[in-house]
């Protein structure tokens, strides 16, 4: 029936951002996990270039997140960003 195709569509356009932040969650996860390993074995592997790669890695994710959980673009959002 109509309802059911129109449920079913309403659903799919709903996954698709968390699919796709997820997507890219894992993408950025398992990329930080090779850097991390690399950056063990450098000896000039500083606490504080770690702490700010991880405060910014931590500000993307929390952008992935609400471009997940919003419907509007937030591409299309003035730059100084409100909720």
């Amino acid at each position: 029936s109509m309802a059911v195709a129109r449920w079913v569509l309403a659903l799919a356009r709903g996954a698709a951002p968390v699919a796709l932040g997820l997507l890219l969650w894992v993408a950025v996860a398992g990329g930080e996990q090779d850097r991390l390993d690399t950056l063990k074995a450098l000896p000039e592997a500083n606490p504080e270039v770690l702490a700010e790669r991880r405060r910014h890695n931590e500000l993307i994710m929390a952008a992935l997140r609400e471009a997940a959980q919003t419907e509007e673009n937030v591409a299309r959002r003035p730059v100084p960003w409100q909720k």
